[in-house]
């Protein structure tokens, strides 16, 4: 009964979420800023007020913030998929493989256990920014190589892609890749933005503040649906070329 009560409620919240979605795309297409922390404060307190008297579960509150205005347009949208594919093609990828290469298992499971880590708690926040610095210095070093292994992939994968450029790809790597503010997520992105010829990353919005950063590439900077399609057909050539030298280095280390 306590699980139909829960799931009951998991629903109301996702109806709380949609509308709270809905009013928030209304408004940006009314070019208003969103002040999302009064809506989200109402939401969430009236689902814990169902959820206590139902299942005495949860006390939920939420503290105020100031207005954010939604920034992200298509184009944002698009080149933010096209970053994360091409840093979790790094972090999420190449460097567990590659520990895997250097170290068999035990590397690769260590490797995971500093990554999720770095996840859980290497923030740049006060809460976490003691605790979590450990974390999150021990992922940019286990992720200095697999980044730079990462875009070379990505460069090669560029010469078997109709409409990529190896070139720009090279060029941007080596060029944008050291001015992105994280030590590694450059390397792919920009190999990935020169490839597509794109611009990725570049001032953003972070935490409700905007934030300076470097371009990646020097390409167009209204990235389409196609866009993500080219990206995900150049990431499953680096995957492809990934597996085929992995499989050469085992052949010849256990020779």
């Amino acid at each position: 009964n306590i699980l139909k009560k829960v799931e009951r409620q998991t629903f109301r919240a996702a109806r709380i979420v949609n509308n709270l979605l809905e009013f928030a795309r209304r408004r940006q297409n009314e070019s208003k800023p969103v002040e999302l922390a009064p809506l989200i404060t109402e939401s969430l307190d009236l689902l814990g007020d169902r959820i206590g008297k139902d299942v005495h579960l949860i006390s939920i509150s939420v503290d105020p913030a100031p207005p954010v205005e939604l920034a992200l347009d298509q184009a944002g949208v698009a080149r933010a998929a096209i970053e994360s594919l091409a840093e979790n093609f790094s972090d999420g990828v190449v460097a567990p493989a590659f520990w895997m290469v250097i170290a068999w298992l035990p590397g690769a499971a260590l490797y995971k256990a500093i990554n999720t880590a770095d996840s859980m708690i290497g923030h740049r926040s006060e809460r976490y920014r003691d605790f979590g610095r450990t974390a999150a210095q021990l992922d940019d070093i286990a992720n200095l190589p697999a980044s730079r292994l990462s875009a070379l992939l990505i460069v090669a994968a560029a010469y078997l892609t109709k409409g990529a450029s190896p070139a720009a790809a090279w060029q941007a790597t080596w060029r944008d890749g050291p001015k992105h503010g994280s030590p590694n997520a450059g390397y792919p992105e920009a190999a990935m933005a020169g490839a597509l010829g794109l611009s990725l990353a570049g001032p953003r919005i972070y935490d409700g503040a905007p934030t300076d950063g470097a371009w990646m590439g020097d390409g167009r900077r209204e990235a389409t649906p196609e866009d993500i399609r080219a990206a995900l057909e150049l990431y499953s050539r680096a995957d492809g070329l990934l597996i085929a030298v992995s499989l050469l280095f085992l052949s010849w280390a256990t020779v």
